[in-house]
């Protein structure tokens, strides 16, 4: 069911995706539709709105599912993905966020989706949105990306991690990824982190260079189709989870592989 309520251009300058001010409004519309069941992707924005719709409606929410067995059984991972737990839930309204990479993409039936007048909580906005620095590319987003290749600790630096890393990723035509630790020692941007608190990925094809496997990565990329690891040393966690692994120094076996992808 679809929301829409006049004035929508206001609405859309006041609240700009702050999940503090949408959560009134979508509890107040979840109460007079009676609805039982309340879906978000499992994003940064699903996970910041939905705790506070739950809280709002005493509802114990239900994080990160990744298979749905009936109206009220869901499967999702815990402890970064090193367990698996069935979860029932009783509550009279179930909240979820759903795991994008675990479902197939949904095939358009040409059904048409009724449009119905929300309510308008009227509640006074408690932030205000400023301003946004968004990091832009010309590569494939990391997220939708068919392939990633994505550069770890080993790269020792910045600089190592553009010079290895974005040419193997544009010869591949494939999104740029990092680690936890590249990100936290400044090699790569935020916005590329792949793993428990950054993106969790599941492309056909997942390059890990010099990333040696940290269970919160693990969590972000194992359901890959395939997953290539390249790394020095032969008793890294990651090639416990590859399909491919390729021991050798970095520095010397990527810009090889790139140059043969490039001429092949």
């Amino acid at each position: 069911m679809r929301f829409t309520w006049p004035d929508a251009d206001a609405k859309s300058t006041v609240f700009q995706g702050l999940p503090e001010n949408y959560a009134p409004l979508l509890v107040e519309n979840i109460k007079k539709g009676n609805y039982t069941h309340v879906v978000a992707g499992h994003t940064a924005f699903g996970k910041s709105v939905l705790p506070r719709v739950a809280a709002l409606l005493d509802s114990q929410q239900i994080s990160d599912v990744t298979a749905i067995e009936d109206e009220k059984t869901f499967v999702r991972p815990i402890y970064a993905g090193n367990a698996i737990a069935t979860v029932e839930s009783t509550d009279a309204i179930k909240i979820l966020t759903i795991r994008g990479t675990a479902f197939p993409a949904a095939t358009p039936e040409g059904a048409s989706t009724p449009i119905e007048s929300g309510v308008d909580a009227k509640a006074e906005p408690i932030s205000e949105w400023v301003s946004e620095d968004l990091a832009k590319s010309d590569r494939p987003d990391l997220s939708t990306a068919s392939k990633v290749v994505s550069g770890g600790r080993g790269l020792k630096s910045k600089e190592e991690f553009d010079r290895i890393i974005f040419p193997l990723a544009d010869a591949l035509g494939a999104a740029v990824g990092a680690s936890r630790a590249a990100v936290d020692s400044g090699y790569a941007d935020n916005s590329l982190q792949v793993g428990q608190t950054g993106k969790v990925v599941a492309p056909q094809l997942y390059m890990a260079v010099g990333i040696s496997g940290a269970i919160q990565h693990l969590a972000g990329m194992k359901d890959s189709k395939v997953i290539a690891a390249i790394n020095k040393d032969p008793d890294a966690p990651i090639f416990q989870v590859a399909d491919v692994g390729l021991v050798g120094d970095l520095f010397e076996k990527v810009p090889e592989l790139t140059e043969k992808i490039k001429s092949s």
